[in-house]
């Protein structure tokens, strides 16, 4: 390791890589760039949000028998959202990068471009190409700003960087081309991963994680909208766009200082099944539902799609339906071909059908997203089945992403957030009828049935009548009614 003197405070900065070339000091946040025989100040970093990423400098983690220690981190912002590339130093001296999206990973590291790679603007989010692995699809394509940085870096990084980059998917590898330097892309490759797969150590536990989600020194996670001033309960970190439920404004929270990003148009209430801030136990790890959605399709269909977060896993939806409940969780290991335009896709070795092709449409959105949504947003939707399983591909111009879902039974949505059983029907209500209106419907007719044989023979008809009635509705009678 590398020791030197910060140029403005003077507190050790340390470079444990070789190709670091600059580091954020950890006192007076200075950006540190180390050159040949001195060190320079360019000034200070912004801070990173502190979100929900069990990551943190200082983890440690084995990929492929290499061990590796996470020694930085960069935010990344773009129009939509936000995310972190954590930056590695592998035990032999190599360096890689550990994407972190919603809780989801991709490891890679750094490759030779081959030829015949395309230039940045020709990219078309959905479309193949061949970036010196065979064929890719191209998954996400956007430019975006720095927003804060920490630890040690690899090139020259400050607020207002701008990065162009492009991304490519097959089954669970993953590449990236970055052109952030020119018009000819630097090439990075690897696979999904998830954190016990890497068997990652110091990891930010729940406590450590609420301490500090959000705060910018001292923010809190209690938002007033600056629109109405209603209070909104609100959850910082990878979630860092709202809408507020009472004017439906759209907020920017990813910074100090929360930003109206549009006037909220007023619609009306939208009512749910589950409620802002709702808590759920599923299996043995504590949920919230962070933001509500209603949607619809162009053929007039609608439906309801909550967003649920844990500190221990993933964002994933629950999606109510007239058909009823399922939970949907995006794939990182993608379907083959990952090509919405196909009619038939295969997941370990299942064949998926296409049944559905259409446009989804926001209608209304309310609390806290992990990116920027709106009434009137539209999607692209093709839908594939196998069975009671489902697919999903969601593509925009700048991204494309395969969801899984399976069905989820009422009870098994009720348990999960201690929801009511539903009131039995009442007498009288929408038409119901209890046990013993239908009891007292049945004694008439035998009445009537009857009439004329009581008329010719009064007293022995009646009396078995009696008899009979007695036996058959005596108990319904007396029971109490339900």
């Amino acid at each position: 390791m590398q020791n030197v003197s910060c140029p403005s405070c003077g507190a050790p900065v340390g470079f444990r890589s070789h190709a670091s070339v600059m580091a954020v000091c950890e006192f007076c946040r200075a950006t540190v760039v180390k050159d040949a025989g001195a060190v320079q100040d360019l000034g200070k970093m912004s801070e990173v949000l502190e979100d929900y990423s069990r990551v943190q400098v200082g983890t440690a983690g084995v990929l492929a028998g290499r061990s590796f220690t996470v020694i930085g981190r960069i935010q990344l912002r773009y129009d939509a959202g936000m995310w972190n590339e954590w930056y590695l130093l592998f035990d032999d001296g190599t360096d890689g990068w550990l994407g972190d999206t919603s809780g989801q990973y991709v490891l890679t590291t750094k490759r030779e471009l081959a030829p015949g790679w395309p230039a940045f603007e020709a990219i078309k989010v959905t479309r193949q190409y061949d970036i010196g692995f065979g064929p890719y699809v191209a998954s996400d394509k956007r430019v975006a700003r720095c927003s804060g940085g920490q630890g040690e870096l690899p090139f020259r990084v400050g607020e207002g960087w701008e990065a162009r980059v492009a991304d490519f998917r097959r089954g669970p590898s993953f590449a990236t081309l970055d052109y952030s330097d020119g018009d000819t892309p630097l090439l990075y490759a690897g696979t999904a991963v998830t954190l016990e797969g890497l068997k990652c150590q110091l990891l930010r536990d729940d406590e450590q994680i609420k301490a500090s989600a959000g705060r910018y020194r001292g923010k809190v996670d209690l938002l007033q909208c600056p629109s109405c001033g209603s209070s909104i309960r609100y959850l910082p970190g990878l979630a860092t766009q709202c809408v507020c439920p009472s004017c439906a404004t759209p907020l920017d929270a990813s910074s100090p200082r929360t930003e109206v990003l549009r006037k909220g148009e007023q619609h009306e209430r939208v009512p749910f099944t589950l409620s802002l801030g709702a808590n759920a136990k599923i299996g043995a790890v504590d949920y919230r539902v962070l933001g509500l959605m209603r949607r619809e399709s162009n053929e007039g269909d609608t439906w309801s799609e909550y967003l649920l977060y844990s500190t221990q896993g993933p964002f994933f939806w629950l999606v109510e339906t007239d058909e009823g409940w399922s939970r949907s969780d995006v794939m990182d290991d993608w379907p083959t071909p990952p090509l919405p335009a196909m009619g038939r896709v295969q997941v370990d070795n299942v064949d998926y059908e296409r049944t559905w092709v259409y446009q989804a449409r926001v209608v209304y959105a309310a609390g806290a997203f992990n990116w920027r949504v709106a009434a009137g947003d539209m999607v692209h939707v093709a839908e594939y089945e196998h069975g009671q399983g489902g697919l999903a591909a969601e593509h925009t111009a700048e991204e494309l992403t395969w969801s899984r879902s399976t069905p989820v039974a009422l009870d098994q949505v009720r348990a999960w957030f201690k929801l009511p059983a539903p009131a039995k029907a009442m007498k009288g209500a929408e038409g119901a009828s209890t046990g013993r209106d239908i009891a007292w419907k049945t004694l008439l007719w035998i009445f009537g049935l009857n009439f004329i044989p009581l008329v010719f023979n009064f007293g022995a008809t009646l009396a078995w009548i009696l008899v009979g009635t007695v036996a058959l509705f005596l108990p319904l009678l007396l029971a109490p009614e339900k």
